[in-house]
C-alpha cells in the first residue's frame, strides 16, 4: 500500500527535487520514514531527464549531508529523536548514494574515516559505520576502498567493549562492502592474510557477514572462493571447538553452505595440493562426499545438546565416518583427520562430564578396532587435547559392576591405547612422541589420580629403546610432579610405573650412569625403590644385561673407553664422595644427605646386579674399603675433619638401614651379609667415637645438633649389626650405652651458664638419653636393664623436673659464626626436642617400674607420696601438651596413660581436664596426615585404655561422662577425616590399608560387652540413645542428604551400631526407645539407612511380638506423613513369618495385617502399591498355610489379584518393577535372623545397596586386628553362603544403555533423536536493530502468512514458548504487548533464542484494535481462540492462507469488546473435565493446524 501511494505522489509532482527538501525539514519520524520511501522509488525507477537528474541529485545530495548525516551524528533533533527515525535516516542515506553514485560515496566515506580516526565514542563510531554502509557499495577509488576494509578491520578486533561496534561491522559494513567486487579482496586478506588475522570469533563473525559474497547461493560467479582456502578451513574448525556456542554456530553454518555449494555444483576442487586436503569435492565422488558430511554435521549439531542419552546412539556414526574417511586401497586419508579430531575435542571441552568421558573413552578405542593411518594431527592431538582431557580426576571412577581393586576402564583404555599407538607409529617418531608426552606430564599441575594412570600407560609400552637423556630427565622432573601429593599409596605407585618406564624405553646408549643414578635418586625407598622389591631385582637385572653399554660421561676419567661399568661408576663415585677439598675441611655444616643416599643405592645395586651366586666380592670389598679406613680411624685420630666424618657416618647409616631381600634368613642374603661382616670391624672405633663427641664439649652449635641425631641413629643400628653378625661386640655396646648414660646424667646435672655451647651439650645429653631409653624400651633382643648406670638413669628421672626449659642463649660470642646464622633449627625447636625428650625418658620409667617410687630405694626420704608425685607429673603433662607442638605429644599420651588410673578417684577434675586437652590436640590434625594417625592411636589407646575405662565406670563420675562424650566426638571426626582422606583409586593398589581401625577396635569393644553386667548394660543403653540422639540430628540437619554424602555414611553407621547392640538390650529398655526407632523410620532415608532401620524393627518384634501394636500404629498416621516412609513399614510385614515365628496367637495378628496391607493395595502411588502387594503375597500365604476362615471371603478378589499381578501382560514398567521388587535381595534371599552377622552390616548389605566401597568391611578386616579379641562364645561373623554370593547386579536395575554403543556399532544406522536445523534458511544471529521488513527479508526463512497476536498474554513463560513454537513453524510474525519481555530472563529460557530469528512487533492492548482493523483492510482473517456459541471446531475448520491468531489473556480469555473483532472462533475439542488448556499450549495447536494445512496445500499445487 506505501508503495502505491508513493508511485501515485511522485507521479502527479512537478518539481520532485522540492518535494524531498520540504520533507526533509524538519525531520520527524514519519516524515522520515515518507523520505526513504520516495528516495528507494526514485532510486529504483528508470532514467529522468537530463534536468531533472540533476536537480534530483542536488536535492538528494543536501539530504544526505545536511540531513541524514547529522541526525545520525545526533545533532539536529537527536534529543526528540526514536529508533524508528534513525532506521528512516539510515535508508534515506543509502537510497541517496544510489542517486549521486561515486561522489557522494566518496564524500561520505572521507567524512566517515575521519570521525573514526577522531574517536569519539559509541555513538560517533556508529555512525561513521553507517555512512561507510551507504557509501561501500559505490567506492571507486582504490585508495578509499582500502582505508575503508582497514577501518572496518580494525573495529573487527576490537577487544574489550568493542563487541556492539564489531556486531555492527559485522551486519552491516562488511556485506555493503561485500557487495563491491574491488573491495572484497583487501578485506578478505586483512580477515585470512597472513598478517595480524582477528581472533577465530570475530573473523567468523565477519565470514558469515560475507557469506553471500564467498559462498554464493546462486550459480557460481568468478571472484574469491572460500573453499579453496586453507585458512579459512582452519578458521571454520576453530570455530567447531570453541567454547562459545554462538561461535560453533557460524562456523557450523559456513560449513553447511559450503557443502551445499559443493554439493549443487558438482566440481572438482581442492584447497591445497596437500594430501589428503582440508577440503576437496569431485563430481564422481558426489554421493560418498554427501554421506560423509550429512554424517559430520549430524555429529556435530548432537553434540550442542550436552545430553549423553541423546548422544551416545550418535557415537557408533563416528566409526562409518572413519569407513568413509579412509581409503581401503590405499590405506590412506581421504579426509583431513583434523576433521575428526574436532569431534572429539568437542566432546572433551563439554561441560558433561560423562560426554567428556565417552569421548575419550570412543577415542582410545580407535586404534584397538580400526586401522587408521599415521597422521602427525593425531599425534599433536594426544599430547594436546588428550592429555589436557584425562587431568580431570573424576574420569577414573570405576564402573557400578567392578568390584574392588579393579581397574577403572579408562585406566585400562589407556595402557592399550599407548602400546598399540607407539606400535603403529614409524620407529622414527616414537622417540620424539614420548618425549612430548612425558614433557606434557610435567607442564601443569597434576592431580595425583591422573598422573598415576598415565605413568602406568607409559610402564605398559613395549620395550623399545627410544628415550635419551632428554627423556631420563623429564621422567624425573614427572617424579617430582608426584612428590606434590600427599597420598603416599598414589606416590608411590606412580614411582613404580614410572622406574618402569625408564628400564623399558631407555636407550642406555645415550646417557650415562650419572644421569641414570640422579633419575633413581629421585625415587623414595619407602615409597618405590626398596631393596626387598621385585622392582629393585628388574633394576638389578636391566643394569647387568646394559653393562658396559652405557654412554661414558663426561666427567669420568675411565681412560679412553666409549662405554662405562657400573663397577667403576661406583668405585669412582666412592672415592669422590670421600674426598674433601682443603677449602670445605672446616665447613660446619652437615653435608646433604643426597651423596650418602645415591653413594649407598649405587653399591648395593651394583653389588646385586651379577646375583648373590656369581658375585664379585672383590669388587664389593673395593668399594667398602674406602669407607672402613676412615671408620677405623675415627676413634684414634681426632684430626679428621669434621665433614669426612660425617659424610662416612651418613653413608655408614644409610647402608646399615638396607632391607635384606625376601630370605627366610637374613644370613641367605649373602650381598648384605657381606657388607654387614665388613661393617662390623670399626664398631669399637664408630662407637669411641661418638661416645667423644656427645659427651665432650665438641658438640657447641646449633648445627651440631643434626650431627647429635646422626651419631644417636647409629646406635640402635649398630646394636642391630652386633646381634645379627658378631655377639661378641656387644660388651662394647653395653660398655659404650653405660658410658654414654653416666656422662649424659653429668652434664644435665652441672649447673651451666646461659652460654650456647653449653645449652647445646644439654641438649644433647638429655638426647642421648631419650635414645636409649627407646632402645631400651623397643624390641631389640638385648638386656639393658642389668646395667649399674640404668638404676642412675631412673633416679635421676624420678626426681627431675619436667617441662625444663632452656633459655635462650645470647649470641654476642657467636655473632661471626656462620653456621649460626644460617641454621635451619630455631631455638623454639630445640626447646620443644628437648622437654619432649624428658617424656620419652619419663615413659621408659613408667613402662618399666609402674610408678616412679617402685624401684627406688630412697622413697623414704620423697619429699612427696606416691599419690602426690603422680598428681604433680600429671599436671606437668598438661602444661606439655600446651608447649609442645601437636607432632610431638605422643609420649605424653602414654604417661597420662598410666598415671590417670591411680588418679581417677582423688583428682577427678585434674583427669578430666587431660581428657579435654588431649582431644584438642587430635582434633587440631584435621589437615595433617602424615602425623594423625600415630596421634590418634597413642590418644585411643590412652583414653579407652582398659584400666582407664574400668576406673571410671566403677565411679560413675563424671570422667565416666567425659569419656562418653568424648568418644561421640570422636566417632563424628573420624567419619569426616575418613570421608576426605579416602580416594577411590587406592583400592586398585592396596587393600590391606587401616582407615577402618578405629570402627573396628569400637566394633569388637561392643561385641565384648555383657548385658548381664549391671555396667555393660548402662554403658550400651547410654550408647543407643546417643546413637539415636545422633540420627535425629542429622535428620534435621539442612545439610544435603544424598547418595554417599557425609551424612548418608553417618546415618548408616549410626544404624550399624545400632544394631550391633540390639541384640543385647531387654524389653525395659527397647520398650521406650522403640517409638523412636519407628519416628526414624518416617524420615526420608537412603537405602541403606532404611534396611538397617527396617532390619532392627524385624528383629525387635520378632523377639517381642507383644510390641506389635506399637508397630500397627505406625499406619495410624495421616497420608501426608506417611506417603515417603508407608513403604518401610510395609517391607516389615513382607517379613511377618519371621515375626511371628515366637508367639502363638497368630491369626489375630494375621488378620490385623491383612487389614492394614489391603488398604495400601489401593494407594494413588504406583511404588507403594508394589511393596504392599509383595507383603500381602506374604501374608496371604501365611493366612492360606494357618487356614485362617475369618478371611475365605475374601480369597476369590485377594488371588485373582496377585494372579492379575503375577501375568501382567506386555512388556512395561510396571511388570518389570513387579518382577524386580520380588528378586530384590531384601525380600527374596535376606533372613533377618538367620543373616544377622558382622559380615552382613558392614560388608554384605553396604555392597548389596551401593554404599561407596571404602564403606565396606571385609570380616578379614575384624580378623586382622588383634588388639581387641573376640568373646569365647561370639557366634555372629560369618553370614549364610546364599547371601554371601549375591552381586549387585542381581537385584539392581541395569542401563540398558550401557552396552548400547558397542550393539550399535555392528550395524551402519540406527535411529537416533536429531534436532532439525534449518541453516538454509537462516543466517548467524546478528543482534541489529532492523526494520520489520528488513529482518524478515534477511531472514527469508517463510512463506507462511500467519500471524501471532500476544499482546492480551503477560506471563514471559508462556511469551517465551511461544515465540519457539512461532519461529519453528515459521509463522511471518509475533506480536506482544511490549519488546521488554525480550530481556526477561524466564522468556530467554523458553525461548531458547527464538526471538533472534522471528520478527517481532510490538502492540499495546489498547492498540488492539486499530491493528485488527488494519490487518482486516490488508486481507488477513482476523481468528479467535476461545470459546464461544458460533465457535468452530479445530478439526473442521479450514484456515485462510492470510491467517492472524489472536490468543487470550491466561486467566480472562479474550475480552469481550475484541470478540466483535474477529472474523471467526476456533476452540480445541476436549475429553476431560478440565475447562481450558494454557494459553501456550492452545496457540501451539492452532500453529500446528495451521501449519500443516498449509503444508498439504503446498503438496497438491505441486
Amino acid at each position: 500500500m506505501e508503495v502505491v501511494l508513493a508511485d501515485t505522489l511522485l507521479s502527479r509532482c512537478g518539481d520532485r527535487a522540492a518535494l524531498l527538501r520540504a520533507l526533509s525539514a524538519p525531520l520527524s519520524a514519519e516524515r522520515a520514514e515518507a523520505l526513504r520511501l520516495l528516495l528507494q522509488r526514485l532510486a529504483a525507477g528508470g532514467p529522468a531527464a537530463a534536468g531533472e537528474a540533476e536537480a534530483l541529485r542536488r536535492a538528494a545530495w543536501e539530504v544526505a549531508l545536511e540531513r541524514c548525516r547529522p541526525l545520525l551524528r545526533g545533532g539536529e533533533g537527536a534529543a526528540a529523536g526514536s529508533a524508528e527515525r534513525l532506521r528512516a535516516a539510515r535508508g534515506a542515506l543509502r537510497h541517496c548514494v544510489q542517486l549521486c553514485g561515486a561522489p557522494l560515496a566518496a564524500r561520505l566515506a572521507r567524512d566517515a574515516l575521519a570521525e573514526l580516526a577522531a574517536g569519539g565514542g559509541a555513538a560517533a563510531q556508529e555512525a561513521a559505520v553507517e555512512a561507510l554502509v551507504a557509501a561501500a557499495p559505490r567506492l571507486e577509488e582504490p585508495e578509499l576502498l582500502s582505508r575503508c576494509a582497514a577501518a572496518a578491520l580494525a573495529l573487527l578486533r576490537e577487544e574489550g567493549e568493542g563487541e556492539a561496534a564489531a556486531a555492527l561491522v559485522a551486519g552491516r559494513l562488511l556485506p555493503a562492502l561485500g557487495a563491491n567486487g574491488a573491495a572484497l579482496p583487501r578485506v578478505w586478506e586483512g580477515l585470512l592474510g597472513a598478517g595480524g588475522a582477528a581472533r577465530a570469533g570475530r573473523a567468523l563473525l565477519a565470514l558469515s557477514a560475507l557469506a553471500d559474497a564467498l559462498l554464493p547461493r546462486g550459480p557460481a560467479e568468478p571472484g574469491l572462493d572460500a573453499r579453496l582456502c586453507p585458512r579459512f578451513w582452519r578458521l571454520v574448525q576453530e570455530g567447531l571447538t570453541e567454547r562459545d556456542g554462538l561461535c560453533r554456530k557460524r562456523a557450523r553454518y559456513l560449513l553447511k553452505r559450503a557443502l551445499d555449494l559443493s554439493g549443487g555444483q558438482r566440481a572438482e576442487l581442492r584447497c591445497a595440493p596437500d594430501e589428503p586436503s582440508l577440503f576437496w569435492w569431485s563430481a564422481e565422488k558426489n554421493e560418498q562426499l554427501l554421506q560423509f558430511w550429512e554424517t559430520y554435521i549430524l555429529i556435530m549439531e548432537t553434540l550442542e545438546g550436552n545430553q549423553i542419552h541423546v548422544i551416545k546412539p550418535v557415537l557408533p556414526k563416528l566409526n562409518s565416518l572413519y569407513e568413509l574417511a579412509i581409503s581401503g586401497d590405499k590405506g590412506c586419508w581421504l579426509f583431513h583427520p583434523s576433521w575428526h579430531v574436532c569431534i572429539y575435542r568437542r566432546m572433551f571441552e563439554s561441560e558433561n562430564k560423562t560426554l567428556t568421558k565417552e569421548g575419550i573413552l570412543h577415542f582410545l578405542e580407535l586404534y584397538e578396532t580400526k586401522h587408521l593411518p599415521n597422521s602427525f594431527v593425531f599425534s599433536e592431538f594426544v599430547i594436546g587435547p588428550l592429555m589436557d582431557a584425562l587431568s580431570e580426576s573424576s574420569l577414573y571412577s570405576r564402573t557400578p559392576g567392578q568390584s574392588i581393586g579393579a581397574c577403572p576402564p579408562l585406566g585400562m583404555k589407556l595402557q592399550k591405547f599407548l602400546a598399540t599407538y607407539l606400535t603403529l607409529l614409524p620407529e622414527e617418531e616414537k622417540g620424539s612422541f614420548l618425549l612430548k608426552f612425558i614433557q606434557k606430564m610435567t607442564s601443569r599441575h597434576w592431580c595425583a589420580v591422573p598422573i598415576l594412570f598415565l605413568s602406568m600407560a607409559l610402564a605398559s609400552v613395549p620395550a623399545c629403546k627410544v628415550l635419551g637423556a632428554e627423556g631420563l630427565h623429564a621422567l624425573r622432573d614427572v617424579l617430582q610432579c608426584t612428590m606434590i601429593t600427599h597420598q603416599i599409596l598414589l606416590r608411590g605407585a606412580a614411582q613404580c610405573y614410572l622406574l618402569q618406564t625408564t628400564v623399558h624405553l631407555t636407550d642406555v646408549e645415550k646417557v650415562s650412569f650419572p644421569e641414570v643414578s640422579s633419575f633413581l635418586l629421585s625415587l623414595r625407598p619407602e615409597e618405590s625403590l626398596r631393596r626387598d622389591t621385585l622392582l629393585w631385582t628388574e633394576l638389578c637385572s636391566w643394569l647387568q644385561v646394559n653393562d658396559r653399554r652405557f654412554r661414558k660421561s663426561v666427567t669420568s676419567d675411565f681412560g679412553r673407553q666409549e662405554a662405562s661399568s657400573l663397577c667403576q661408576y661406583v668405585h669412582s663415585l666412592v672415592g669422590e664422595y670421600l674426598k674433601i677439598p682443603a677449602s670445605e675441611r672446616e665447613n660446619c655444616f652437615m653435608p646433604d644427605w643426597f651423596e650418602a643416599k645415591l653413594v649407598s643405592t649405587m653399591i648395593l645395586l651394583a653389588a646385586d646386579m651379577d646375583g648373590k651366586s656369581n658375585i664379585e666380592w672383590i669388587e664389593l670389598e673395593a668399594f667398602l674399603n674406602p669407607l672402613l679406613d676412615v671408620l677405623m680411624k675415627l676413634g684414634s685420630n681426632a684430626y679428621i675433619p669434621t665433614l669426612k666424618a660425617d659424610k662416612s657416618l651418613q653413608l655408614l647409616l644409610k647402608l646399615l638401614q638396607t632391607r635384606w631381600l625376601k630370605c627366610s634368613n637374613a644370613q641367605d642374603d649373602e650381598v648384605l651379609f657381606f657388607i654387614w661382616k665388613s661393617l662390623v670391624t670399626p664398631v669399637e672405633s664408630i662407637l669411641e667415637f661418638v661416645l667423644r663427641r656427645l659427651t665432650t664439649n665438641e658438640l657447641s652449635t646449633v648445627g651440631d645438633l643434626d650431627r647429635c641425631d646422626l651419631y644417636l641413629a647409629l646406635i640402635p643400628e649398630l646394636m642391630n649389626l652386633c646381634l645379627k653378625v658378631n655377639l661378641k661386640k656387644m660388651s662394647s655396646i653395653r660398655n659404650f650405652l653405660s658410658s654414654l648414660i653416666s656422662a649424659s646424667i653429668h652434664n644435665l646435672q652441672e649447673r651451666n651458664s646461659e652460654k650456647l655451647k653449653e645449652q647445646i651439650r644439654k641438649v644433647a645429653g638429655m638426647a642421648s638419653l631419650a635414645a636409649v631409653c627407646e632402645i631400651m624400651d623397643g624390641e631389640l633382643e638385648v638386656h639393658l636393664e642389668s646395667l649399674p648406670s640404668v638404676d642412675a638413669l631412673k633416679k635421676f628421672i624420678s626426681f627431675s623436673r619436667f617441662n625444663e626449659v632452656l633459655k635462650k642463649p645470647s649470641y654476642i660470642e657467636e655473632k661471626n659464626s656462620s653456621c649460626e646464622e644460617k641454621t635451619s633449627q630455631g631455638w623454639g625447636k630445640i626447646v620443644a626436642r628437648y622437654v619432649r625428650d624428658q617424656w620419652i625418658c619419663l615413659r621408659f620409667v613408667l613402662n618399666s617400674f609402674g610408678t616412679l617410687a617402685q624401684g627406688c630405694e630412697e622413697t623414704s626420704v620423697m619429699s612427696l607420696s606416691m599419690a602426690e608425685r603422680s598428681k604433680e607429673i600429671l599436671q606437668s603433662a598438661l602444661e606439655a601438651l600446651s608447649i609442645l607442638p601437636s607432632d610431638q605429644v605422643s609420649p605424653v599420651f602414654d604417661c597420662m596413660k598410666v598415671l590417670v588410673p591411680k588418679l581417677l578417684d582423688s583428682s577427678e577434675a585434674l583427669c578430666i581436664e587431660a581428657f579435654d586437652l588431649a582431644w584438642k590436640i587430635i582434633s587440631s590434625l584435621s589437615n595433617t596426615q602424615l602425623i594423625f594417625w600415630a596421634n590418634l592411636k597413642a590418644f585411643v589407646q590412652f583414653i579407652f585404655d582398659t584400666e582407664v575405662l574400668a576406673v571410671a565406670a566403677s565411679a560413675k563420675g563424671q570422667a565416666y561422662t567425659k569419656i562418653k562424650e568424648v568418644s561421640f566426638k570422636n566417632s563424628s571426626f573420624f567419619l569426616r577425616r575418613e570421608h576426605k582422606f579416602c580416594v577411590d583409586v587406592k583400592m586398585y593398589f592396596i587393600t590391606n590399608r587401616d582407615d577402618h581401625f578405629v570402627r573396628i577396635c569400637a566394633v569388637k569393644f561392643l561385641c565384648l560387652l555383657d548385658g548381664t553386667n549391671i555396667l555393660h548394660k548402662t554403658f550400651m543403653e547410654d550408647i543407643f540413645i546417643k546413637l539415636l540422639d545422633k540420627d535425629e540430628l542429622v535428620s534435621r540437619s539442612r545439610t544435603r542428604y544424598y547418595a554417599n554424602s557425609l551424612q548418608h555414611r553417618i546415618k548408616n553407621r549410626v544404624w550399624q551400631t545400632l544394631l550391633v547392640l540390639l541384640p543385647k538390650l531387654n524389653q525395659n529398655f527397647l520398650s521406650g526407645t522403640l517409638d523412636r526407632v519407628f519416628q526414624a523410620g518416617f524420615s526420608n532415608n537412603q537405602a541403606s539407612v532404611k534396611y538397617f532401620i527396617e532390619w532392627i524393627v524385624i528383629l525387635t518384634l520378632h523377639k517381642y511380638p507383644q510390641f506389635l501394636d506399637k508397630f500397627w500404629d505406625c499406619f495410624c498416621y495421616d497420608e501426608e506423613k506417611l506417603k515417603k516412609s508407608i513403604c518401610t513399614f510395609l517391607s516389615v510385614l513382607a517379613h511377618f513369618d519371621i515375626i511371628l515365628q515366637n508367639t502363638s496367637e497368630k491369626k489375630p495378628a494375621l488378620k490385623k495385617a491383612l487389614i492394614v496391607v489391603l488398604q495400601w493395595c489401593f494407594s494413588h502411588n504406583f511404588s507403594v502399591r508394589l511393596y504392599a502387594l509383595i507383603a500381602l503375597k506374604k501374608i496371604w500365604a501365611m493366612c492360606r498355610m494357618l487356614h485362617v476362615e475369618e478371611f475365605e471371603a475374601l480369597t476369590p478378589v485377594i488371588e485373582s489379584s496377585l494372579q492379575q499381578v503375577e501375568n501382567m501382560h506386555g512388556t512395561g514398567n510396571a511388570r518389570r518393577n513387579w518382577q524386580r521388587i520380588q528378586d530384590h535381595f531384601f525380600f527374596a534371599t535376606f533372613h533377618p535372623v538367620e543373616d544377622y552377622s558382622l559380615e552382613t552390616i558392614f560388608y554384605i548389605l553396604p555392597r548389596l545397596s551401593e554404599l561407596a566401597e571404602d564403606e565396606w568391611i571385609s570380616l578379614s578386616r575384624f580378623d586382622r586386628f588383634t588388639d581387641i579379641p573376640w568373646p569365647a562364645a561370639f557366634q555372629w561373623c560369618h553370614s549364610r553362603t546364599e547371601l554371601r554370593e549375591l552381586k549387585p547386579s542381581d537385584w539392581a536395575q541395569q542401563d540398558m544403555g550401557s552396552h548400547l554403543a558397542e550393539a550399535d556399532s555392528q550395524t551402519e544406522w540406527t535411529d537416533v533423536q536429531k534436532k532439525i536445523i534449518p541453516w538454509k534458511n537462516s543466517t548467524p544471529s546478528l543482534d541489529l536493530e532492523m526494520a520489520f521488513q528488513d529482518r524478515a527479508a534477511k531472514l527469508g526463512k517463510s512463506n507462511s502468512r500467519l500471524i501471532v497476536v500476544a499482546s492480551l498474554i503477560d506471563k514471559p513463560t508462556n511469551l517465551g514458548g511461544l515465540c519457539r513454537t512461532s519461529e519453528i513453524f515459521g509463522a511471518s510474525a509475533l506480536v506482544v504487548g511490549s519488546l521488554h519481555y525480550i530481556q526477561d530472563k524466564q522468556f530467554q529460557h523458553l525461548s531458547v533464542s527464538a526471538e533472534q530469528w522471528l520478527p517481532l512487533v510490538e502492540v499495546k492492548p489498547s492498540q488492539l484494535v486499530d491493528y485488527l482493523q488494519e490487518k482486516k483492510t490488508e486481507g488477513y482473517t482476523i481468528i479467535g481462540v476461545e470459546q464461544t456459541a458460533k465457535s468452530f471446531d479445530l478439526t473442521e475448520y479450514c484456515f485462510p492462507e492470510k491467517s492472524l491468531l489472536l490468543l487470550g489473556n491466561e486467566h480472562e480469555g479474550i475480552p469481550a469488546n475484541l470478540i466483535h473483532h474477529l472474523d471467526v472462533c476456533v476452540e480445541i475439542p476436549q475429553q476431560g473435565i478440565i475447562r481450558s488448556l494454557n494459553v501456550h499450549v492452545s496457540g501451539a495447536l492452532l500453529i500446528w493446524e495451521y501449519t500443516r494445512q498449509q503444508v498439504i496445500k503446498q503438496k497438491q499445487q505441486q
